[in-house]
Protein backbone atom coordinates (compact mmCIF):
# COMPACT_ATOMS: atom_id res chain seq x y z
CA UNK A 1 0.00 0.00 0.00
CA UNK A 2 1.80 2.60 -1.22
CA UNK A 3 -0.22 5.68 -0.38
CA UNK A 4 -2.17 5.13 2.67
CA UNK A 5 -4.19 6.16 4.48
CA UNK A 6 -6.89 5.72 2.03
CA UNK A 7 -8.58 9.23 3.27
CA UNK A 8 -7.32 12.68 3.74
CA UNK A 9 -8.34 14.98 6.55
CA UNK A 10 -12.04 15.21 5.74
CA UNK A 11 -12.71 19.39 4.66
CA UNK A 12 -16.29 19.25 6.05
CA UNK A 13 -16.17 20.75 9.85
CA UNK A 14 -18.21 18.12 11.53
CA UNK A 15 -18.62 17.19 15.32
CA UNK A 16 -14.80 16.95 17.07
CA UNK A 17 -14.08 13.42 17.80
CA UNK A 18 -13.64 12.89 21.02
CA UNK A 19 -10.06 11.02 22.61
CA UNK A 20 -11.38 7.69 21.80
CA UNK A 21 -12.52 8.00 18.11
CA UNK A 22 -9.47 9.79 17.00
CA UNK A 23 -7.01 6.87 18.59
CA UNK A 24 -9.26 4.78 16.72
CA UNK A 25 -8.57 6.57 13.34
CA UNK A 26 -4.84 6.49 14.21
CA UNK A 27 -4.68 2.72 15.05
CA UNK A 28 -6.64 2.58 11.92
CA UNK A 29 -3.76 4.44 9.69
CA UNK A 30 -1.04 2.39 11.79
CA UNK A 31 -2.77 -0.82 10.78
CA UNK A 32 -2.96 0.23 7.20
CA UNK A 33 0.29 1.15 6.92
CA UNK A 34 1.66 -1.91 8.19
CA UNK A 35 0.15 -3.90 5.05
CA UNK A 36 -3.37 -4.95 6.72
CA UNK A 37 -6.67 -4.64 4.32
CA UNK A 38 -8.59 -6.03 6.63
CA UNK A 39 -8.79 -4.20 10.26
CA UNK A 40 -11.78 -4.48 12.75
CA UNK A 41 -12.59 -1.85 15.49
CA UNK A 42 -13.94 -2.51 18.50
CA UNK A 43 -15.94 0.01 20.51
CA UNK A 44 -18.29 -0.26 22.96
CA UNK A 45 -22.49 0.54 22.20
CA UNK A 46 -22.77 4.16 22.45
CA UNK A 47 -18.44 4.90 21.83
CA UNK A 48 -19.97 6.53 18.56
CA UNK A 49 -19.23 4.17 15.56
CA UNK A 50 -21.37 6.02 13.24
CA UNK A 51 -19.55 9.00 13.74
CA UNK A 52 -16.27 7.32 13.63
CA UNK A 53 -17.45 5.82 10.42
CA UNK A 54 -18.69 9.12 9.02
CA UNK A 55 -15.52 10.25 9.68
CA UNK A 56 -13.04 7.77 7.34
CA UNK A 57 -15.78 8.13 4.93
CA UNK A 58 -15.77 12.03 4.95
CA UNK A 59 -11.82 11.47 4.45
CA UNK A 60 -12.23 8.58 1.49
CA UNK A 61 -14.65 11.26 -0.67
CA UNK A 62 -11.66 13.94 0.05
CA UNK A 63 -9.58 11.22 -1.69
CA UNK A 64 -11.96 10.55 -4.59
CA UNK A 65 -12.39 7.11 -3.10
CA UNK A 66 -15.91 4.91 -3.33
CA UNK A 67 -17.15 3.63 -0.10
CA UNK A 68 -20.03 1.42 0.97
CA UNK A 69 -21.09 1.08 4.39
CA UNK A 70 -23.21 -2.19 5.45
CA UNK A 71 -25.98 -2.69 8.11
CA UNK A 72 -26.58 -6.16 9.77
CA UNK A 73 -30.77 -5.23 8.61
CA UNK A 74 -32.67 -3.49 6.51
CA UNK A 75 -34.64 -1.44 9.56
CA UNK A 76 -30.92 0.52 10.05
CA UNK A 77 -30.58 1.64 6.21
CA UNK A 78 -32.39 4.92 6.97
CA UNK A 79 -31.23 5.35 10.45
CA UNK A 80 -27.58 4.98 8.74
CA UNK A 81 -28.25 8.13 6.14
CA UNK A 82 -29.47 10.60 8.24
CA UNK A 83 -26.56 10.10 10.58
CA UNK A 84 -24.22 10.69 7.63
CA UNK A 85 -26.15 13.19 6.53
CA UNK A 86 -25.64 14.85 10.18
CA UNK A 87 -22.34 14.71 9.35
CA UNK A 88 -22.09 16.65 6.21
CA UNK A 89 -22.25 13.67 4.10
CA UNK A 90 -25.13 13.85 0.97
CA UNK A 91 -23.21 11.71 -1.54
CA UNK A 92 -25.81 8.95 -0.72
CA UNK A 93 -27.14 5.64 -2.49
CA UNK A 94 -29.29 3.19 -1.26
CA UNK A 95 -29.06 -0.54 -2.25
CA UNK A 96 -32.39 -1.90 -0.94
CA UNK A 97 -35.18 -2.83 -3.11
CA UNK A 98 -37.49 -0.36 -4.10
CA UNK A 99 -35.83 2.70 -1.80
CA UNK A 100 -36.43 6.09 -3.41
CA UNK A 101 -32.70 7.16 -2.44
CA UNK A 102 -31.88 4.90 -5.00
CA UNK A 103 -28.91 6.06 -6.80
CA UNK A 104 -26.25 3.94 -7.91
CA UNK A 105 -23.97 6.77 -9.22
CA UNK A 106 -23.10 8.41 -5.37
CA UNK A 107 -19.74 7.75 -4.33
CA UNK A 108 -21.22 6.45 -1.02
CA UNK A 109 -23.49 3.12 -1.18
CA UNK A 110 -25.29 2.26 1.89
CA UNK A 111 -26.61 -1.34 1.53
CA UNK A 112 -28.35 -3.95 3.83
CA UNK A 113 -26.51 -7.34 3.80
CA UNK A 114 -29.89 -9.16 2.65
CA UNK A 115 -30.07 -6.67 -0.74
CA UNK A 116 -26.00 -7.71 -1.10
CA UNK A 117 -26.88 -11.06 -1.23
CA UNK A 118 -28.98 -11.20 -4.05
CA UNK A 119 -27.78 -7.71 -6.03
CA UNK A 120 -24.67 -6.53 -7.90
CA UNK A 121 -22.01 -5.35 -5.41
CA UNK A 122 -21.11 -1.29 -5.93
CA UNK A 123 -17.90 -0.35 -7.38
CA UNK A 124 -15.99 0.22 -3.36
CA UNK A 125 -12.62 1.33 -2.57
CA UNK A 126 -13.62 0.93 0.97
CA UNK A 127 -16.10 -1.41 2.74
CA UNK A 128 -17.11 -0.55 5.97
CA UNK A 129 -18.81 -3.22 7.78
CA UNK A 130 -21.37 -2.76 10.65
CA UNK A 131 -21.68 -5.48 13.34
CA UNK A 132 -18.99 -7.82 11.63
CA UNK A 133 -19.25 -10.24 14.13
CA UNK A 134 -22.64 -11.08 12.76
CA UNK A 135 -20.35 -12.25 9.92
CA UNK A 136 -23.15 -12.37 6.93
CA UNK A 137 -22.31 -14.77 3.89
CA UNK A 138 -22.53 -11.72 1.34
CA UNK A 139 -19.75 -10.16 3.30
CA UNK A 140 -17.49 -13.33 3.69
CA UNK A 141 -18.04 -14.03 0.30
CA UNK A 142 -17.45 -9.86 -1.02
CA UNK A 143 -14.29 -9.94 1.11
CA UNK A 144 -12.70 -13.48 -0.68
CA UNK A 145 -13.59 -12.31 -3.81
CA UNK A 146 -12.30 -8.93 -3.93
CA UNK A 147 -8.67 -9.07 -1.76
CA UNK A 148 -7.49 -5.81 -3.32
CA UNK A 149 -10.33 -3.58 -1.14
CA UNK A 150 -10.09 -2.61 1.64
CA UNK A 151 -12.49 -3.98 4.29
CA UNK A 152 -12.89 -2.06 8.18
CA UNK A 153 -14.91 -3.73 10.10
CA UNK A 154 -17.07 -2.09 13.05
CA UNK A 155 -18.38 -3.95 16.22
CA UNK A 156 -19.05 -3.73 20.28
CA UNK A 157 -18.31 -7.32 20.06
CA UNK A 158 -15.99 -8.81 18.03
CA UNK A 159 -15.83 -12.42 19.68
CA UNK A 160 -16.91 -14.62 17.01
CA UNK A 161 -15.35 -18.19 16.05
CA UNK A 162 -13.81 -17.50 12.34
CA UNK A 163 -13.61 -14.00 12.87
CA UNK A 164 -9.48 -14.27 12.39
CA UNK A 165 -9.91 -16.10 9.29
CA UNK A 166 -11.45 -13.57 7.63
CA UNK A 167 -9.93 -10.30 9.32
CA UNK A 168 -6.05 -9.67 9.93
CA UNK A 169 -5.92 -7.40 12.70
CA UNK A 170 -8.05 -6.23 15.84
CA UNK A 171 -7.48 -2.37 17.20
CA UNK A 172 -9.29 -1.76 21.09
CA UNK A 173 -9.24 2.16 21.29
CA UNK A 174 -11.26 2.30 24.30
CA UNK A 175 -12.49 -0.24 26.80
CA UNK A 176 -16.28 -0.11 28.51
CA UNK A 177 -15.65 1.29 31.93
CA UNK A 178 -13.45 4.15 30.48
CA UNK A 179 -16.34 5.34 28.61
CA UNK A 180 -18.37 5.01 31.71
CA UNK A 181 -15.20 6.91 33.81
CA UNK A 182 -15.76 9.77 31.93
CA UNK A 183 -18.82 9.93 31.50
CA UNK A 184 -19.97 8.84 27.56
CA UNK A 185 -21.90 5.67 28.75
CA UNK A 186 -23.87 5.22 31.82
CA UNK A 187 -23.38 3.65 34.82
CA UNK A 188 -24.90 0.88 35.67
CA UNK A 189 -26.74 -1.00 39.43
CA UNK A 190 -27.30 -4.65 38.83
CA UNK A 191 -29.91 -6.78 41.04
CA UNK A 192 -29.99 -10.37 40.27
CA UNK A 193 -33.38 -11.74 42.65
CA UNK A 194 -34.27 -14.74 40.77
CA UNK A 195 -31.92 -18.06 40.59
CA UNK A 196 -33.24 -20.56 37.79
CA UNK A 197 -32.55 -23.73 38.07
CA UNK A 198 -30.78 -24.01 34.21
CA UNK A 199 -29.67 -28.05 34.89
CA UNK A 200 -31.63 -29.42 32.69
CA UNK A 201 -31.28 -26.91 30.03
CA UNK A 202 -29.50 -28.84 27.30
CA UNK A 203 -26.71 -26.59 25.36
CA UNK A 204 -27.06 -26.29 21.58
CA UNK A 205 -24.40 -24.33 19.39
CA UNK A 206 -22.26 -22.91 22.16
CA UNK A 207 -25.86 -21.82 24.01
CA UNK A 208 -28.65 -22.88 25.60
CA UNK A 209 -31.86 -24.32 23.76
CA UNK A 210 -34.27 -21.89 23.12
CA UNK A 211 -37.04 -24.87 23.51
CA UNK A 212 -35.81 -25.84 26.85
CA UNK A 213 -35.42 -22.13 28.29
CA UNK A 214 -38.78 -21.09 27.06
CA UNK A 215 -39.98 -24.36 29.23
CA UNK A 216 -37.85 -22.95 32.44
CA UNK A 217 -38.47 -19.70 32.32
CA UNK A 218 -41.62 -19.70 31.10
CA UNK A 219 -42.61 -20.81 34.36
CA UNK A 220 -45.94 -18.76 36.18
CA UNK A 221 -43.20 -18.20 39.38
CA UNK A 222 -40.69 -16.80 37.06
CA UNK A 223 -42.48 -14.40 35.20
CA UNK A 224 -44.87 -12.87 37.77
CA UNK A 225 -41.08 -12.62 39.93
CA UNK A 226 -39.86 -10.53 36.37
CA UNK A 227 -43.44 -7.76 37.47
CA UNK A 228 -43.01 -8.15 41.14
CA UNK A 229 -39.66 -7.39 41.36
CA UNK A 230 -39.44 -4.77 38.12
CA UNK A 231 -42.60 -2.73 40.61
CA UNK A 232 -39.98 -3.22 43.41
CA UNK A 233 -37.28 -2.21 41.76
CA UNK A 234 -37.50 -0.82 38.49
CA UNK A 235 -38.50 2.79 39.51
CA UNK A 236 -40.80 2.87 36.61
CA UNK A 237 -37.57 3.94 34.49
CA UNK A 238 -38.47 3.23 30.50
CA UNK A 239 -37.67 -0.32 30.25
CA UNK A 240 -36.14 -3.04 27.43
CA UNK A 241 -37.39 -6.40 28.65
CA UNK A 242 -35.01 -9.11 26.58
CA UNK A 243 -37.57 -12.76 26.87
CA UNK A 244 -36.61 -16.14 25.98
CA UNK A 245 -38.99 -16.83 22.56
CA UNK A 246 -42.43 -15.03 21.53
CA UNK A 247 -44.66 -16.92 24.02
CA UNK A 248 -42.50 -16.29 26.87
CA UNK A 249 -42.34 -12.34 26.11
CA UNK A 250 -45.98 -12.27 25.62
CA UNK A 251 -46.65 -13.93 28.80
CA UNK A 252 -44.39 -11.35 30.46
CA UNK A 253 -46.12 -8.57 28.53
CA UNK A 254 -49.73 -9.75 29.92
CA UNK A 255 -48.57 -10.14 33.25
CA UNK A 256 -47.54 -6.76 33.47
CA UNK A 257 -50.76 -5.54 32.12
CA UNK A 258 -52.67 -7.80 34.69
CA UNK A 259 -51.08 -5.54 37.83
CA UNK A 260 -51.66 -2.41 35.14
CA UNK A 261 -48.18 -1.80 33.87
CA UNK A 262 -48.58 -1.02 30.31
CA UNK A 263 -45.66 -2.63 28.27
CA UNK A 264 -45.19 -2.81 24.18
CA UNK A 265 -44.17 -6.38 22.57
CA UNK A 266 -41.51 -6.52 19.45
CA UNK A 267 -40.03 -9.57 17.75
CA UNK A 268 -38.78 -9.82 14.27
CA UNK A 269 -41.73 -9.68 12.58
CA UNK A 270 -42.81 -6.01 14.05
CA UNK A 271 -42.21 -3.84 10.75
CA UNK A 272 -40.05 -0.62 11.46
CA UNK A 273 -43.68 1.36 11.24
CA UNK A 274 -44.64 -0.51 14.59
CA UNK A 275 -41.56 -0.20 16.07
CA UNK A 276 -41.00 3.60 15.55
CA UNK A 277 -44.53 3.85 17.50
CA UNK A 278 -43.36 1.58 20.31
CA UNK A 279 -40.37 3.95 20.86
CA UNK A 280 -42.21 7.43 20.40
CA UNK A 281 -44.81 6.01 22.99
CA UNK A 282 -42.29 4.91 25.55
CA UNK A 283 -40.18 8.01 25.06
CA UNK A 284 -43.85 9.99 25.44
CA UNK A 285 -44.53 7.77 28.45
CA UNK A 286 -47.24 5.52 27.35
CA UNK A 287 -45.95 3.00 27.77
CA UNK A 288 -43.47 1.79 30.63
CA UNK A 289 -41.26 -0.16 28.45
CA UNK A 290 -41.21 -3.02 25.38
CA UNK A 291 -40.69 -6.79 25.81
CA UNK A 292 -38.48 -8.28 23.12
CA UNK A 293 -37.19 -11.05 21.65
CA UNK A 294 -34.63 -11.81 18.77
CA UNK A 295 -34.59 -8.36 18.39
CA UNK A 296 -33.70 -4.54 19.88
CA UNK A 297 -29.73 -6.14 20.40
CA UNK A 298 -28.60 -3.47 17.74
CA UNK A 299 -29.66 0.11 16.15
CA UNK A 300 -31.41 0.82 19.59
CA UNK A 301 -30.58 4.34 19.99
CA UNK A 302 -33.38 5.07 22.80
CA UNK A 303 -33.30 6.60 25.95
CA UNK A 304 -33.32 3.49 28.07
CA UNK A 305 -32.86 3.45 31.58
CA UNK A 306 -33.57 0.01 33.00
CA UNK A 307 -32.76 -3.52 31.11
CA UNK A 308 -34.56 -6.57 32.58
CA UNK A 309 -32.91 -9.94 31.43
CA UNK A 310 -35.24 -12.46 31.68
CA UNK A 311 -33.66 -14.65 28.78
CA UNK A 312 -30.02 -16.78 30.23
CA UNK A 313 -27.18 -17.01 27.85
CA UNK A 314 -24.00 -18.11 27.79
CA UNK A 315 -23.21 -15.90 25.06
CA UNK A 316 -20.87 -12.91 25.83
CA UNK A 317 -21.92 -11.19 22.26
CA UNK A 318 -25.27 -11.57 23.13
CA UNK A 319 -25.12 -10.32 27.14
CA UNK A 320 -22.79 -7.59 26.11
CA UNK A 321 -25.12 -6.30 23.25
CA UNK A 322 -28.66 -6.61 25.38
CA UNK A 323 -26.91 -4.54 28.27
CA UNK A 324 -25.32 -2.00 25.91
CA UNK A 325 -28.94 -1.10 25.11
CA UNK A 326 -29.16 1.16 28.74
CA UNK A 327 -25.59 2.30 28.50
CA UNK A 328 -26.24 5.42 26.54
CA UNK A 329 -26.31 8.76 28.56
CA UNK A 330 -29.33 11.07 28.62
CA UNK A 331 -30.46 14.24 30.07
CA UNK A 332 -31.18 13.36 33.59
CA UNK A 333 -30.18 9.87 33.66
CA UNK A 334 -27.75 8.72 36.44
CA UNK A 335 -27.38 4.97 35.94
CA UNK A 336 -29.22 2.18 34.26
CA UNK A 337 -30.65 -0.58 36.71
CA UNK A 338 -29.90 -3.99 35.31
CA UNK A 339 -32.32 -6.34 36.72
CA UNK A 340 -30.97 -10.15 35.95
CA UNK A 341 -33.72 -13.20 36.44
CA UNK A 342 -31.02 -15.32 34.49
CA UNK A 343 -27.90 -15.79 36.64
CA UNK A 344 -25.89 -14.38 33.52
CA UNK A 345 -23.91 -11.96 36.08
CA UNK A 346 -23.23 -14.87 38.15
CA UNK A 347 -21.98 -17.29 34.88
CA UNK A 348 -20.40 -13.99 32.65
CA UNK A 349 -19.33 -11.26 35.29
CA UNK A 350 -19.96 -7.30 34.77
CA UNK A 351 -20.07 -6.53 30.97
CA UNK A 352 -17.26 -3.92 32.01
CA UNK A 353 -15.24 -6.84 32.51
CA UNK A 354 -15.52 -8.94 29.33
CA UNK A 355 -12.47 -8.63 26.95
CA UNK A 356 -11.08 -10.53 24.78
CA UNK A 357 -7.51 -8.94 22.97
CA UNK A 358 -7.59 -11.23 19.64
CA UNK A 359 -9.74 -12.20 16.93
CA UNK A 360 -10.82 -16.23 17.01
CA UNK A 361 -10.24 -18.82 14.19
CA UNK A 362 -13.02 -21.24 13.05
CA UNK A 363 -10.49 -24.25 14.87
CA UNK A 364 -10.97 -22.16 18.46
CA UNK A 365 -12.89 -23.54 20.99
CA UNK A 366 -15.12 -21.25 23.08
CA UNK A 367 -13.35 -18.77 25.06
CA UNK A 368 -14.01 -20.31 28.66
CA UNK A 369 -15.98 -17.61 30.62
CA UNK A 370 -14.70 -15.68 33.74
CA UNK A 371 -16.26 -18.51 35.86
CA UNK A 372 -14.79 -21.12 34.22
CA UNK A 373 -11.28 -19.75 34.30
CA UNK A 374 -12.44 -19.79 38.11
CA UNK A 375 -12.01 -15.78 38.11
CA UNK A 376 -13.69 -13.83 41.25
CA UNK A 377 -17.63 -13.13 40.06
CA UNK A 378 -19.72 -10.27 41.49
CA UNK A 379 -20.65 -11.15 44.67
CA UNK A 380 -24.48 -10.35 46.30
CA UNK A 381 -24.81 -7.13 48.45
CA UNK A 382 -25.85 -8.60 51.93
CA UNK A 383 -28.17 -5.48 53.39
CA UNK A 384 -29.49 -4.30 49.41
CA UNK A 385 -29.30 -6.86 47.03
CA UNK A 386 -27.10 -5.19 44.61
CA UNK A 387 -24.21 -7.24 42.82
CA UNK A 388 -20.98 -5.38 43.73
CA UNK A 389 -18.06 -6.01 41.90
CA UNK A 390 -15.18 -8.88 43.16
CA UNK A 391 -12.82 -8.61 45.90
CA UNK A 392 -15.01 -5.54 46.88
CA UNK A 393 -15.91 -5.40 50.39
CA UNK A 394 -17.57 -2.27 50.74
CA UNK A 395 -21.06 -2.01 48.94
CA UNK A 396 -20.78 0.61 46.66
CA UNK A 397 -24.49 1.20 46.63
CA UNK A 398 -25.30 1.33 50.47
CA UNK A 399 -22.30 1.06 52.27
CA UNK A 400 -22.58 -2.28 54.23
CA UNK A 401 -19.34 -4.11 54.89
CA UNK A 402 -19.38 -7.51 56.03
CA UNK A 403 -17.56 -8.34 59.20
CA UNK A 404 -15.03 -11.04 58.94
CA UNK A 405 -16.23 -14.05 61.38
CA UNK A 406 -16.90 -17.51 61.11
CA UNK A 407 -19.49 -19.20 59.28
CA UNK A 408 -20.59 -21.05 62.55
CA UNK A 409 -20.49 -20.98 66.09
CA UNK A 410 -21.04 -22.57 68.82
CA UNK A 411 -23.85 -22.13 71.99
CA UNK A 412 -24.79 -24.15 74.46
CA UNK A 413 -23.67 -27.10 72.53
CA UNK A 414 -25.69 -26.26 69.45
CA UNK A 415 -24.45 -25.25 66.11
CA UNK A 416 -25.77 -22.09 64.55
CA UNK A 417 -25.41 -20.37 61.30
CA UNK A 418 -24.52 -17.25 61.54
CA UNK A 419 -25.51 -14.27 58.52
CA UNK A 420 -24.15 -10.86 57.62
CA UNK A 421 -26.67 -8.50 59.34
CA UNK A 422 -28.57 -5.91 57.80
CA UNK A 423 -28.60 -2.54 58.05
CA UNK A 424 -31.21 -1.91 60.36
CA UNK A 425 -33.78 0.94 59.55
CA UNK A 426 -34.06 3.69 62.25
CA UNK A 427 -37.62 4.74 64.18
CA UNK A 428 -37.88 7.80 62.59
CA UNK A 429 -37.57 5.44 59.14
CA UNK A 430 -40.56 3.21 60.16
CA UNK A 431 -42.48 5.80 61.11
CA UNK A 432 -42.43 7.35 57.98
CA UNK A 433 -43.03 4.44 56.00
CA UNK A 434 -46.31 4.05 58.48
CA UNK A 435 -47.09 7.28 57.95
CA UNK A 436 -47.70 6.70 53.90
CA UNK A 437 -49.41 3.25 54.54
CA UNK A 438 -51.48 5.34 56.92
CA UNK A 439 -52.65 7.53 53.96
CA UNK A 440 -52.58 4.52 51.27
CA UNK A 441 -55.35 2.68 54.09
CA UNK A 442 -57.14 5.97 54.06
CA UNK A 443 -57.60 7.02 50.73
CA UNK A 444 -58.02 3.31 49.44
CA UNK A 445 -60.55 2.35 52.32
CA UNK A 446 -58.55 -0.33 53.81
CA UNK A 447 -58.46 -0.71 57.80
CA UNK A 448 -55.91 -0.11 60.01
CA UNK A 449 -55.11 -3.50 60.77
CA UNK A 450 -54.03 -3.70 56.95
CA UNK A 451 -51.88 -0.74 57.79
CA UNK A 452 -50.28 -2.44 60.80
CA UNK A 453 -49.66 -5.74 58.81
CA UNK A 454 -48.17 -4.12 55.69
CA UNK A 455 -45.73 -2.25 58.38
CA UNK A 456 -45.27 -5.80 59.66
CA UNK A 457 -44.76 -7.47 56.52
CA UNK A 458 -42.25 -4.55 56.26
CA UNK A 459 -39.95 -4.86 59.35
CA UNK A 460 -41.17 -8.21 60.94
CA UNK A 461 -42.58 -6.69 64.15
CA UNK A 462 -46.23 -4.53 64.89
CA UNK A 463 -45.85 -1.02 64.93
CA UNK A 464 -44.40 0.38 67.63
CA UNK A 465 -42.41 3.85 69.61
CA UNK A 466 -43.00 6.90 67.04
CA UNK A 467 -44.84 4.47 64.61
CA UNK A 468 -47.62 3.93 66.79
CA UNK A 469 -48.33 7.81 66.74
CA UNK A 470 -47.39 8.53 62.62
CA UNK A 471 -49.92 11.26 60.69
CA UNK A 472 -50.45 10.11 57.27
CA UNK A 473 -48.90 11.25 54.36
CA UNK A 474 -48.39 10.98 50.80
CA UNK A 475 -46.31 7.38 49.91
CA UNK A 476 -43.10 8.01 48.27
CA UNK A 477 -43.14 5.97 44.62
CA UNK A 478 -41.11 2.92 46.54
CA UNK A 479 -43.59 2.90 49.07
CA UNK A 480 -46.48 2.25 46.63
CA UNK A 481 -44.20 -0.13 44.21
CA UNK A 482 -44.09 -2.20 47.64
CA UNK A 483 -47.31 -1.87 48.70
CA UNK A 484 -48.19 -3.08 44.79
CA UNK A 485 -46.16 -5.86 45.25
CA UNK A 486 -48.03 -7.49 48.21
CA UNK A 487 -51.31 -6.70 46.48
CA UNK A 488 -50.03 -8.82 43.88
CA UNK A 489 -48.95 -11.80 46.40
CA UNK A 490 -52.22 -11.51 47.98
CA UNK A 491 -54.23 -12.10 44.56
CA UNK A 492 -52.20 -14.49 43.96
CA UNK A 493 -52.32 -16.18 46.91
CA UNK A 494 -56.31 -15.77 46.37
CA UNK A 495 -56.20 -17.27 42.86
CA UNK A 496 -54.53 -20.89 44.47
Amino acid sequence: MASLPLWNEAPFEARPLRPHQSKAMAQLKSSFLAGNRRTVVQMPTGAGKTRLAAEIVNGALAKGNRVCFTVPAISLIDQTVSAFESEGIDEIGVIQACHPRTRGWEPVQVASVQSLARRARPQADIVVVDECHMRFDAVSKWMADCPQTTFIGLSATPWARGMADEWQDLIIPVRMQELIDQQYLSPFRVYAPTHPDLSGVRTVAGDYHEGDLGDVMGESRLVADVVETWLKLGERRPTLVFAVNRAHAAQIQAQFASVGVPMGYCDAFTDLVERKVLFDRMQRGDLCGIVNVGTLTTGVDADVRCVVMARPTKSEMLFVQCIGRGLRTAPGKRDCIILDHADNHARLGFVTEIHHDSLLSGKDKRAATRKEKGEPMPKECASCGILKPPKVRECPSCGFTPTRQSEIEAEEGELVEVKAAKIKPTMADKADFYAQVLWIARERNRSSGWASHTYRDKFGVWPIGEAKHAKPKPPTEGVLMFVKAKDIRFAKGRGK
